[in-house]
């Protein structure tokens, strides 16, 4: 009977453990890197660590100088607001167009937004200036 009992709940368990990103719960949660109100749907991201923890922050980059503090945690998610989308989803940090414009505010100052889609960035910097970076560039461009 125990073994019946273990083999059925060994699935629920394993999918207790798989990590998935956690919904932002604006006006509620709060930022991990400067402890701030997340209230900003276009700025708005996550991380969510290889064994399940959720991490959320006010603007992309709290979630940068994070991650430069926490090199050695394995992450499953690096997920980011899409600036042109109101509805808060976040997409994959790796797959977007990062744009610093002085005429695009950001939560903390760095003027820091991302685009799921290249070619919608490009527009953006047209009509509101700054620079375009990839996901790999725009973490150099932030570090302390």
């Amino acid at each position: 009977m125990k073994q019946l009992l273990l083999s059925l709940s060994l699935p629920f368990i394993l999918m207790a453990c798989t990590p998935e990103p956690q919904p932002i719960t604006y006006g509620t949660d709060k930022c991990e890197f400067c402890r701030m109100t997340i209230v900003d749907m276009q700025h708005a991201a996550e991380v969510v660590t290889a064994k399940g923890r959720a991490y959320k922050f006010d603007a992309i980059e709290c979630q940068i100088q994070y991650l430069q503090e926490n090199k050695a945690t394995e992450f499953a998610f690096i997920l980011v607001s899409d600036y042109s989308k109101t509805t808060g989803e976040l997409t994959p940090a790796a797959a977007c167009t990062f744009l610093i414009s002085p005429n695009i505010s950001s939560p903390m100052g760095a003027n820091l937004s991302a685009f799921m889609d290249a070619t919608t960035a490009q527009e953006f910097q047209q009509t509101k200036d700054g620079q375009l970076y990839t996901w790999e560039e725009v973490q150099d461009q932030l570090k302390r």
